[in-house]
C-alpha cells in the first residue's frame, strides 16, 4: 500500500467513525456559548443579520432573558402550510448562572418543517456562530431520524397533532411579537400567566427558552403545538416521572392560549 493510499484509507476511516459517532450521539436541541449579557447578545445578533423580535422573562423570572429572533431565510423556510412555527429561534441568557443556551437551528427546523426540511440550517448556524462565538452542543439530543416523527411515547401527540384554538381568528391579544410569513400566515409570541409558565421550575429553568409559547394564525384559524409534544421535544431528557409532575400543564396552556386569540 502506497503512502498516498494509506493516507486516504486513514481519512476514510476517520470520516466513517465520525459519522457513526455523530449519528449515535444524535442532534442536540441546544448549543451553549460563552456568557454575554442580553444587551450584548441582541447587538451581536443584529450585526450577524438577524432581526431581534422580543426579550422575555419566563414566569416573571428577571434573571432569565429569552431573546427571540428571525431572519429572511427562516421566514422563507417557514412559509409553508402549518410550518410557521419554524420561523423563530431563541437564546436564553441566565444572568445569575452566567450561562447562555441557544436553540440549534438544525434540530428545530427538522422538527418543525417535517417533510419540508430541505437544508438551509448550516447558513443560519454559521450566522449564529458569528453572533455568539464557539457553539457547544448540549447533551439534550434526539436521533436525526426521530425528529420529524417525534412523540414522547405511545399514545402521545406528534407535531401534526397541533391544537386548533379558534376558527375565524383575527390576531392575538397582547402579543409579545409577530412574524408575518410570505404565505399570509402570522406567528405570534404569547405571554401566559406566571402560574401557567411556572412549570419551568419543576422540570428545568435551564430550558426556559421553551417560552414564550407561540400561536400560528393561518387561513383564519389559530393553531398551537400540543403541549404534550412541544414540552417533551423541548426537554429531550425528560423522564416519565418529571412529566407526571407537570401533568396538568398541557390543559392549562391550552386554556390560556385559547383565551389569547381574538
Amino acid at each position: 500500500m502506497t503512502k498516498a493510499i494509506h493516507k486516504i484509507a486513514i481519512a476514510l476511516t476517520v470520516f466513517v467513525f465520525s459519522a457513526i459517532s455523530l449519528q449515535a450521539g444524535g442532534v442536540s436541541a441546544y448549543y451553549s456559548a460563552a456568557y454575554k449579557d442580553a444587551g450584548t447578545v441582541k447587538s451581536a445578533l443584529t450585526k450577524a443579520g438577524f432581526t431581534v423580535l422580543n426579550t422575555y422573562s419566563p414566569a416573571g423570572k428577571g434573571k432569565l432573558k429569552v431573546i427571540t429572533y428571525t431572519n429572511p431565510k427562516l421566514i422563507s423556510m417557514a412559509s409553508k402550510p402549518k410550518r410557521g412555527f419554524a420561523a423563530v429561534q431563541k437564546i436564553l441568557v441566565d444572568s445569575k448562572a452566567k450561562k447562555i443556551l441557544a436553540t440549534n437551528p438544525t434540530y428545530w427546523l427538522k422538527a418543525f418543517l417535517q417533510k419540508n426540511f430541505k437544508g438551509g440550517d448550516t447558513a443560519i448556524t454559521t450566522s449564529l456562530t458569528k453572533a455568539l462565538g464557539k457553539l457547544k452542543p448540549t447533551a439534550d439530543t434526539l436521533s436525526s431520524g426521530k425528529l420529524s416523527g417525534y412523540h414522547f411515547m405511545l399514545g402521545m401527540p406528534y407535531y401534526e397533532d397541533m391544537i386548533e384554538l379558534k376558527s375565524g381568528a383575527k390576531g392575538v391579544k397582547n402579543a409579545l411579537y409577530s412574524v408575518k410569513l410570505t404565505n399570509g400566515s402570522t406567528l405570534y409570541g404569547v405571554k401566559m400567566p406566571k402560574s401557567t409558565e411556572g412549570f419551568i421550575s419543576k422540570i428545568g429553568e435551564d430550558k426556559a427558552l421553551v417560552l414564550p409559547y407561540t400561536i400560528l394564525i393561518e387561513g383564519g384559524k389559530a393553531y398551537a403545538l400540543h403541549a404534550k409534544y412541544y414540552l417533551a421535544i423541548s426537554y429531550p431528557k425528560l423522564t416519565m416521572g418529571e412529566f407526571m409532575k407537570i401533568s396538568s400543564v398541557p390543559d392549562a396552556i391550552k386554556k390560556k392560549l385559547k383565551q389569547s386569540v381574538k
